[in-house]
């Protein structure tokens, strides 16, 4: 059901599938000259960033717009926890997805990474495990709004930061410091790592360590937020 979303409604299908496609193919042509000080390497990790990220919106709006039909859930057989695991897994089926046509387009367009290809299919399961902090912050805005219109606006308080402090887009040395703080800047340089052929570094393992534990922590807060207080 959450899958055939992505047909039935054109604002979830163009955020999740052509957003990603379309993003890849106006900033590679836009930014990918060298003189700008950006390279191929890190204009795909924050891409692909870009269009996981989104995950945050699209979960809140749904959840948000489907309030009575959780409520009905209430009286069939199906659990709140069978509910919640169809989200997180149609979520990350979404963001291998992106991650895939991230990549294939840019390969298309002159994308070719120094690892191996073992590296690359990586670069699929790390992302879908970041995807989990972008369903559950999407669930904690659902918790907070009533409208989807509202959940849209609440969701870029999430968004917004890791957009301008967790990817390609240039940060000075003041704002280094938030970036720590930002989990989409642990997936960017993960995704970097792969990219250059270093994923087996050590940096690589602590960006890996810190997207697992945000990742658990927000989706655990998220479901049991939105149970207690989204009218599940």
């Amino acid at each position: 059901m959450e899958l055939k979303k992505l047909i039935r409604h054109p604002t979830n299908l163009f955020l999740n599938l052509l957003f990603p496609a379309l993003l890849t193919i106006v900033f590679i042509f836009t930014f990918s000259d060298p003189e700008m000080g950006m390279n191929m390497n890190s204009l795909v990790p924050g891409l692909i960033v870009y269009a996981v990220i989104f995950l945050i919106m699209t979960v809140a709006q749904s959840f948000s717009s489907e309030r009575k039909l959780l409520r009905r859930l209430k009286t069939t057989p199906m659990t709140s926890t069978e509910f919640m695991g169809s989200q997180i897994i149609a979520n990350l089926i979404i963001a291998i997805v992106q991650v895939t046509i991230v990549i294939v387009l840019a390969y298309l367009l002159g994308f070719k990474p120094e690892g191996d290809i073992g590296g690359l299919l990586f670069a699929l399961p790390v992302t879908a495990l970041f995807a989990l902090s972008s369903v559950g912050l999407g669930l904690i805005t659902a918790t907070v709004s009533k409208r989807p219109e509202t959940g849209i606006g609440i969701s870029f308080l999430f968004i917004l930061p890791q957009m301008f402090f967790g990817t390609f887009i240039p940060i000075s040395s003041s704002t280094q410091q938030i970036a720590r703080f930002v989990p989409s800047h642990y997936l960017f340089d993960a995704l970097k790592l792969i990219f250059e052929g270093n994923w087996m570094s050590q940096t690589f393992f602590f960006d890996l360590a810190i997207i697992s534990t945000i990742s658990i922590l927000t989706i655990i807060i998220g479901i049991i937020l939105f149970e207690k207080y989204g009218n599940i």
